[in-house]
Protein backbone atom coordinates (compact mmCIF):
# COMPACT_ATOMS: atom_id res chain seq x y z
CA UNK A 1 0.00 0.00 0.00
CA UNK A 2 1.75 3.63 -1.06
CA UNK A 3 1.77 6.07 1.48
CA UNK A 4 -0.44 9.00 1.51
CA UNK A 5 0.04 12.76 1.40
CA UNK A 6 -2.54 14.72 2.45
CA UNK A 7 -1.95 18.87 1.07
CA UNK A 8 -4.37 21.51 2.09
CA UNK A 9 -4.56 25.10 -0.48
CA UNK A 10 -3.38 21.91 -3.32
CA UNK A 11 -5.22 24.62 -6.12
CA UNK A 12 -1.91 26.58 -6.62
CA UNK A 13 1.55 27.88 -5.20
CA UNK A 14 2.79 25.82 -2.14
CA UNK A 15 0.40 23.33 -2.06
CA UNK A 16 0.00 22.26 -5.97
CA UNK A 17 3.96 21.96 -6.09
CA UNK A 18 3.76 20.01 -2.81
CA UNK A 19 1.09 17.71 -4.22
CA UNK A 20 3.30 17.35 -7.18
CA UNK A 21 6.24 16.25 -5.30
CA UNK A 22 4.67 14.32 -3.11
CA UNK A 23 2.78 12.08 -6.48
CA UNK A 24 6.53 11.92 -8.07
CA UNK A 25 7.84 10.35 -4.79
CA UNK A 26 5.22 7.26 -5.00
CA UNK A 27 2.75 8.94 -2.99
CA UNK A 28 -0.86 9.00 -3.11
CA UNK A 29 -1.99 12.50 -2.64
CA UNK A 30 -5.30 13.84 -1.12
CA UNK A 31 -5.43 17.67 -2.16
CA UNK A 32 -8.13 20.34 -0.25
CA UNK A 33 -8.98 23.79 -1.23
CA UNK A 34 -12.07 25.97 -1.65
CA UNK A 35 -11.39 26.51 -5.50
CA UNK A 36 -12.39 23.01 -7.31
CA UNK A 37 -12.74 24.52 -11.23
CA UNK A 38 -10.90 27.33 -12.59
CA UNK A 39 -12.71 30.93 -12.53
CA UNK A 40 -14.38 30.23 -8.86
CA UNK A 41 -15.11 33.13 -7.02
CA UNK A 42 -14.98 33.43 -3.19
CA UNK A 43 -15.29 35.79 -0.84
CA UNK A 44 -12.38 37.15 1.46
CA UNK A 45 -9.84 36.03 -1.58
CA UNK A 46 -7.12 37.64 -3.32
CA UNK A 47 -7.89 38.77 -6.80
CA UNK A 48 -5.89 39.69 -9.78
CA UNK A 49 -5.74 43.38 -10.41
CA UNK A 50 -8.11 43.12 -12.75
CA UNK A 51 -10.42 41.29 -10.67
CA UNK A 52 -10.36 38.57 -11.74
CA UNK A 53 -9.70 35.28 -9.49
CA UNK A 54 -6.33 33.69 -9.50
CA UNK A 55 -5.29 31.19 -11.61
CA UNK A 56 -5.54 27.73 -10.83
CA UNK A 57 -8.07 24.82 -9.28
CA UNK A 58 -8.25 22.17 -7.61
CA UNK A 59 -8.97 19.90 -10.55
CA UNK A 60 -6.06 21.46 -12.57
CA UNK A 61 -3.76 20.02 -9.85
CA UNK A 62 -5.17 17.13 -9.80
CA UNK A 63 -4.83 16.64 -13.70
CA UNK A 64 -1.08 16.91 -13.54
CA UNK A 65 -0.68 14.26 -10.90
CA UNK A 66 -2.62 11.83 -12.55
CA UNK A 67 0.13 12.95 -15.55
CA UNK A 68 2.65 11.26 -13.21
CA UNK A 69 1.03 8.33 -12.83
CA UNK A 70 -0.38 8.82 -9.16
CA UNK A 71 -3.59 8.42 -7.62
CA UNK A 72 -4.91 11.37 -6.46
CA UNK A 73 -8.66 12.26 -4.30
CA UNK A 74 -9.98 16.09 -4.59
CA UNK A 75 -11.26 17.00 -1.33
CA UNK A 76 -13.17 20.69 -1.19
CA UNK A 77 -12.19 22.49 2.43
CA UNK A 78 -12.86 25.85 3.04
CA UNK A 79 -11.06 27.10 6.18
CA UNK A 80 -13.56 29.57 6.70
CA UNK A 81 -16.28 26.41 7.63
CA UNK A 82 -14.57 24.36 9.91
CA UNK A 83 -17.24 21.65 9.45
CA UNK A 84 -15.45 21.08 6.48
CA UNK A 85 -12.41 19.88 8.18
CA UNK A 86 -13.50 17.07 9.92
CA UNK A 87 -15.44 15.92 7.13
CA UNK A 88 -12.64 16.31 4.99
CA UNK A 89 -10.51 13.93 7.03
CA UNK A 90 -13.16 11.14 6.74
CA UNK A 91 -13.46 11.31 2.87
CA UNK A 92 -9.74 11.02 2.67
CA UNK A 93 -9.75 7.88 4.90
CA UNK A 94 -12.79 6.38 3.57
CA UNK A 95 -10.56 6.47 0.21
CA UNK A 96 -7.05 5.84 0.83
CA UNK A 97 -7.85 3.96 4.57
CA UNK A 98 -4.34 6.00 6.05
CA UNK A 99 -2.83 9.18 6.02
CA UNK A 100 0.91 9.46 6.41
CA UNK A 101 1.30 13.16 5.87
CA UNK A 102 -0.47 16.13 6.34
CA UNK A 103 0.55 19.31 5.51
CA UNK A 104 -1.04 22.46 6.97
CA UNK A 105 -0.14 25.09 3.72
CA UNK A 106 -3.68 26.49 3.38
CA UNK A 107 -4.01 30.14 4.51
CA UNK A 108 -7.36 32.91 4.44
CA UNK A 109 -6.04 34.97 2.07
CA UNK A 110 -8.50 38.73 3.08
CA UNK A 111 -6.98 41.69 2.44
CA UNK A 112 -8.50 42.57 5.80
CA UNK A 113 -6.02 40.61 7.33
CA UNK A 114 -3.19 43.23 6.59
CA UNK A 115 -5.42 46.37 8.54
CA UNK A 116 -3.62 48.38 10.72
CA UNK A 117 -4.51 48.10 14.78
CA UNK A 118 -6.83 50.90 14.85
CA UNK A 119 -8.58 50.28 11.61
CA UNK A 120 -8.58 46.35 12.17
CA UNK A 121 -12.85 45.49 13.15
CA UNK A 122 -13.26 42.24 15.11
CA UNK A 123 -15.29 40.28 12.75
CA UNK A 124 -11.67 40.04 10.51
CA UNK A 125 -10.22 38.60 13.91
CA UNK A 126 -13.55 35.90 13.86
CA UNK A 127 -12.20 34.77 10.51
CA UNK A 128 -8.79 34.37 11.34
CA UNK A 129 -9.62 32.23 14.39
CA UNK A 130 -11.34 30.15 12.18
CA UNK A 131 -8.75 30.23 9.29
CA UNK A 132 -5.42 29.80 11.39
CA UNK A 133 -6.61 28.35 14.41
CA UNK A 134 -10.31 26.66 14.60
CA UNK A 135 -10.17 24.42 11.41
CA UNK A 136 -6.53 23.75 11.36
CA UNK A 137 -6.93 22.56 14.94
CA UNK A 138 -9.83 20.08 13.85
CA UNK A 139 -8.23 19.14 10.38
CA UNK A 140 -4.79 18.24 12.04
CA UNK A 141 -6.77 16.73 15.45
CA UNK A 142 -8.59 14.32 13.62
CA UNK A 143 -5.69 13.31 11.06
CA UNK A 144 -3.39 12.97 14.14
CA UNK A 145 -6.05 10.58 15.68
CA UNK A 146 -5.59 7.68 12.45
CA UNK A 147 -1.43 8.68 12.57
CA UNK A 148 -1.65 7.27 16.27
CA UNK A 149 -3.55 4.38 15.34
CA UNK A 150 -0.96 3.70 12.32
CA UNK A 151 1.67 4.25 14.48
CA UNK A 152 3.68 7.31 13.26
CA UNK A 153 2.49 10.09 10.62
CA UNK A 154 3.99 13.15 10.05
CA UNK A 155 2.61 17.14 10.03
CA UNK A 156 3.96 19.99 8.40
CA UNK A 157 2.86 23.21 9.28
CA UNK A 158 3.43 26.26 7.03
CA UNK A 159 4.30 29.50 8.74
CA UNK A 160 5.30 32.88 7.45
CA UNK A 161 8.17 35.44 8.99
CA UNK A 162 5.22 37.34 10.20
CA UNK A 163 4.44 34.94 12.56
CA UNK A 164 7.74 34.95 14.00
CA UNK A 165 8.76 38.50 14.19
CA UNK A 166 7.42 42.39 14.18
CA UNK A 167 6.48 44.06 10.63
CA UNK A 168 9.39 46.47 9.14
CA UNK A 169 6.98 49.23 8.87
CA UNK A 170 3.62 49.83 9.78
CA UNK A 171 0.75 47.63 7.89
CA UNK A 172 -0.26 50.77 5.91
CA UNK A 173 3.04 51.45 4.71
CA UNK A 174 3.63 47.83 3.17
CA UNK A 175 4.09 45.75 6.82
CA UNK A 176 2.11 43.01 8.36
CA UNK A 177 -1.93 43.48 10.11
CA UNK A 178 -2.04 42.40 13.54
CA UNK A 179 -4.74 39.84 12.58
CA UNK A 180 -2.09 38.20 9.89
CA UNK A 181 0.63 38.30 12.45
CA UNK A 182 -1.46 36.41 15.08
CA UNK A 183 -2.61 33.70 13.03
CA UNK A 184 0.99 33.02 11.77
CA UNK A 185 1.94 33.26 15.11
CA UNK A 186 -0.28 30.34 16.40
CA UNK A 187 0.64 28.70 13.18
CA UNK A 188 4.60 28.69 14.68
CA UNK A 189 3.17 26.88 18.09
CA UNK A 190 1.42 23.90 16.72
CA UNK A 191 4.26 21.64 15.53
CA UNK A 192 5.97 22.34 18.61
CA UNK A 193 3.28 21.17 20.60
CA UNK A 194 2.38 18.22 18.49
CA UNK A 195 6.02 16.93 19.22
CA UNK A 196 6.32 17.40 22.55
CA UNK A 197 3.02 15.80 23.12
CA UNK A 198 3.10 12.87 20.82
CA UNK A 199 6.44 12.78 19.53
CA UNK A 200 7.22 9.40 21.65
CA UNK A 201 3.94 7.76 20.15
CA UNK A 202 5.29 8.50 16.47
CA UNK A 203 4.18 12.03 15.29
CA UNK A 204 6.98 13.75 14.09
CA UNK A 205 5.76 17.75 13.40
CA UNK A 206 7.81 20.35 12.10
CA UNK A 207 7.47 24.43 11.08
CA UNK A 208 8.32 25.55 7.75
CA UNK A 209 8.98 28.72 6.49
CA UNK A 210 8.97 29.39 2.92
CA UNK A 211 10.08 32.56 2.42
CA UNK A 212 9.17 34.64 -0.06
CA UNK A 213 7.92 32.34 -2.98
CA UNK A 214 7.03 33.14 -6.40
CA UNK A 215 3.40 32.70 -5.99
CA UNK A 216 0.16 33.60 -7.96
CA UNK A 217 -0.59 35.39 -4.62
CA UNK A 218 2.31 36.92 -4.49
CA UNK A 219 1.86 37.92 -8.38
CA UNK A 220 -1.79 39.74 -7.30
CA UNK A 221 0.03 41.08 -4.59
CA UNK A 222 2.87 42.92 -5.35
CA UNK A 223 2.49 42.61 -9.68
CA UNK A 224 5.20 40.98 -12.51
CA UNK A 225 7.77 44.00 -11.96
CA UNK A 226 7.54 43.79 -8.15
CA UNK A 227 8.52 39.76 -8.71
CA UNK A 228 11.27 40.68 -11.01
CA UNK A 229 12.60 42.85 -8.49
CA UNK A 230 12.38 40.02 -5.90
CA UNK A 231 13.90 37.40 -7.98
CA UNK A 232 17.38 37.44 -6.02
CA UNK A 233 16.01 36.97 -2.64
CA UNK A 234 12.57 34.72 -3.47
CA UNK A 235 12.34 31.08 -4.89
CA UNK A 236 10.10 29.25 -6.76
CA UNK A 237 7.24 27.02 -5.31
CA UNK A 238 9.15 23.93 -5.80
CA UNK A 239 11.70 24.81 -3.56
CA UNK A 240 9.57 24.31 -0.22
CA UNK A 241 7.77 21.64 -1.79
CA UNK A 242 11.23 19.90 -1.81
CA UNK A 243 12.19 20.69 1.46
CA UNK A 244 8.72 19.13 2.71
CA UNK A 245 9.36 16.25 1.24
CA UNK A 246 12.18 15.70 2.68
CA UNK A 247 10.89 16.31 5.93
CA UNK A 248 8.79 13.79 5.45
CA UNK A 249 11.66 11.29 3.66
CA UNK A 250 14.86 11.62 4.91
CA UNK A 251 15.69 9.59 8.42
CA UNK A 252 17.54 12.55 9.42
CA UNK A 253 14.74 14.93 9.51
CA UNK A 254 13.79 14.21 12.82
CA UNK A 255 16.38 16.05 14.62
CA UNK A 256 14.34 19.56 12.91
CA UNK A 257 11.65 19.66 14.65
CA UNK A 258 10.68 22.15 17.70
CA UNK A 259 12.28 25.17 15.53
CA UNK A 260 11.21 27.34 12.92
CA UNK A 261 12.52 26.04 9.38
CA UNK A 262 13.56 28.93 6.67
CA UNK A 263 12.80 26.31 3.72
CA UNK A 264 15.33 28.48 1.45
CA UNK A 265 18.47 28.49 3.01
CA UNK A 266 17.60 24.74 4.52
CA UNK A 267 17.47 23.40 1.01
CA UNK A 268 20.51 24.82 -0.25
CA UNK A 269 22.52 23.70 3.22
CA UNK A 270 21.41 19.95 2.54
CA UNK A 271 21.42 19.87 -1.25
CA UNK A 272 18.06 19.23 -1.71
CA UNK A 273 17.64 21.23 -4.48
CA UNK A 274 20.25 22.59 -6.32
CA UNK A 275 20.48 26.77 -6.68
CA UNK A 276 17.82 28.34 -8.46
CA UNK A 277 19.24 31.94 -8.28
Amino acid sequence: MNKVAFITGASRGIGRAAALAFARAGYDVAISARTVEEGEQHPHALRQASGAPLAGSLTATAEAIRTLGARVLVVPMDLLDSSTAEEACATVLAEFGRIDVLVNNAIYQGSDLNATFMALQPDTLERMFKGYILTPFLLTRAVVERMLGQGAGVVINVTSGAGESDPPVAADQGGWGYAYGAGKAAVSRLSGMLSVELGERGIRAYTLNPGVVTTEALKATIGEQGVIALRAGSAPPEVPAAVMLWLAEDERAVKYQRRTLAAQPFALEHGIVADWR
